[in-house]
């Protein structure tokens, strides 16, 4: 195995990694250094998140630029605040032994005019975000005509968040650059003709297969019933009492109402969706850092760009429409060589589409069975033995009171004294999973659901007979779907799931109320469960979307 040394780095920046107890380069490390140290090959690298991406375009910036050269000399573009942050305090570490060498992060959500003030001390690398550097570039406040180096990190996340057209903006306004590297961990068709467009035979790197998930991830699910979603993901988070994850959900108003009741419920939990102000989303992130709070409940928009390390859980509480945000899902654990669970509680008839999932990520998931009351409590019981057994009473004057617990236990045997400590603890545990019921659902076969079938029955709901035809659309031959039609399409930045993701954000119903989305350029036509159509047009139309009115209405009344 290569060390930094022999990938040809600058003495000072081993000398880093070395302080950093770097010892080898990961692998997508060793194949990109040696190609980005030369400064003028455009590169391709795709690699989940958690494989060292940012050392591994990092380092070979902090070669190529100037310390001399008080002026924005390299460019790294990502999605979110909290990427952004990320790589600054990285590429910090990188450059402990270069003086004279400077990194911003500009980002949305705080001062811009502190930003201006700190681009004009002199700064060689900005890391920014694509709508504050757009608004940089229009006030006039940063010069990218001396950029040589741009990086696009987390692409795909980028152009999943609509910033096709910034992106495309930025890269008109940086003339002068000698290399374009572009790190994604998924290469959708977006990806493919951005480099097609702006990159001179790009050099390409693959660690792992594209779209294949982290192998250090153990992928579960479990099958419950529809109405036991919640209980089930109780039950799991109880059956895990060491657990520090994220619950995904796909709407803002589950992420809200789940976080809630668990709260409630006496769980360290907090949520993080669209609807928080940068002030409320840092204050729930550092919480959640500080490990103040156990679990992170959010939405996939709202947790683009989340890097903490340590998460030992992703909890899908649904599963995604998109594959792609199956693999960013589940990329948040298992980060840096550590193994992570991504587990999923699905429904019968999500089977079909958690297969089509396996088959995408090139992995097979386990299913397991929803812990019953009396393994939730079994469990507990020996993770509150295990702290018992390892506290310290190392620093205390314990000493002290034994003399006096001894007199007063003196008639109590030590059999007892361990049944009160238990009771104490346990007492909430045993009295609500004294009767619990079992959540799994038992099928005879789960080969047999219904994928490749026409029609297959959906489990009992109001209103009759219901069917999922092959598509996965509900239907009971009674036109329930009234068509509405949007203006916005592909043109604003949208792909079918993104465009999902945002008007179920925006309206607050479930996936369940819609049918078939067309997409066009300019606009798009959506089914939507009959009952629920008002609610739709009454959260969306009339509302702003980049600077324009969006238009919502059934599609018949234009």
């Amino acid at each position: 195995m290569a060390t930094f040394e022999e990938l040809g780095l600058d003495a000072k920046l081993v000398q880093a990694t070395d302080a950093l107890g770097f010892e080898n380069p990961t692998p997508i490390q060793e194949k990109a250094i040696p190609v980005l140290l030369s400064g003028t090959k455009d590169l391709v690298g795709l690699a989940q998140t958690g494989t060292g991406k940012t050392a591994a375009f990092g380092l070979p910036l902090l070669q190529l630029v100037q310390a001399a050269d008080r002026f924005p000399q390299a460019l790294v573009v990502c999605p979110t605040r909290e990427l952004c942050m990320q790589i600054v305090s990285e590429v910090e570490q990188f450059k402990k032994f270069m003086p004279g060498m400077h990194v911003i992060a500009v980002y949305g959500g705080t001062s811009i005019g502190l930003q201006i003030r700190d681009l004009k001390r002199g700064i060689q690398i900005v890391v920014a975000t694509p709508g504050r550097l757009i608004d940089l570039i229009e006030r006039k406040a940063i010069n990218l005509e001396q950029i040589k180096y741009v990086v696009l990190d987390e692409a795909d996340e980028m152009l999943n968040m609509g910033f096709q057209d910034d992106i495309e903006f930025i890269l008109q306004n940086t003339p002068k650059r000698e290399a374009t590297w572009l790190f994604s961990a998924t290469m959708p068709p977006e990806i493919r003709r951005v480099s097609r467009k702006y990159m001179q035979q790009p050099f390409e790197i693959t660690v792992g297969k594209v779209n294949t998930a982290n192998k250090n991830i153990d992928h579960q699910y479990y099958v419950t019933a529809a109405h036991h979603r919640y209980e089930t993901l109780k039950r799991i988070i109880d059956f895990n009492p060491g657990i520090y994850g994220i619950i995904f959900t796909r709407t803002k108003a589950d992420a809200q109402n789940i976080a809630e009741k668990l709260t409630r419920e006496g769980y360290d939990i907090d949520a993080l969706h669209g609807d928080l102000t940068q002030q409320q989303r840092d204050k729930v992130m550092g919480e959640f850092r500080d490990k103040t709070l156990q679990l992170l409940i959010a939405t996939d928009v709202a947790a683009r760009g989340i890097d903490v390390q340590g998460i030992t859980h992703v909890i899908n509480y649904e599963l995604p429409d998109d594959v792609e945000v199956y693999t960013h899902r589940s990329g948040r654990t298992g980060r840096a060589g550590n193994t992570g669970i991504s587990l999923s509680i699905i429904h019968s008839r999500e089977i079909g589409k958690l297969r089509q999932i396996e088959r995408m990520v090139q992995l097979q998931f386990h299913k397991l069975e929803i812990p019953g009351g009396k393994d939730v409590c079994r469990k507990q019981f020996f993770h509150f033995m295990d702290k018992l057994l390892q506290a310290d009473i190392s620093h205390g004057d314990y000493e002290t009171y034994v003399p006096m617990l001894a007199e007063k236990f003196a008639d109590i045997s030590k059999e007892e004294v361990l049944k009160r400590v238990a009771a104490l603890e346990f007492d909430r545990f045993l009295k609500y999973y004294e009767n619990a019921e079992d959540l799994n659902v038992r099928m005879r076969e789960l080969k047999g659901d219904g994928a490749g079938r026409g029609r297959e029955r959906k489990e009992s709901s109001p209103g009759g007979r219901q069917y999922r035809d092959t598509r996965g659309r509900e239907f009971n031959g009674k036109g329930d779907y009234m068509k509405l039609f949007v203006n916005l399409g592909s043109k604003d930045g949208f792909y079918k799931a993104s465009f999902l993701q945002f008007i179920l954000d925006m309206s607050d119903l479930k996936k369940e109320a819609l049918g078939r989305i067309d997409m066009k350029e300019m606009n798009s036509w959506v089914e939507v469960d009959r009952r629920s159509a008002n609610q739709m047009i009454r959260s969306i139309d009339g509302k702003n979307y980049k600077g324009r009115r969006i238009r919502m209405n059934e599609a018949n009344s234009r």
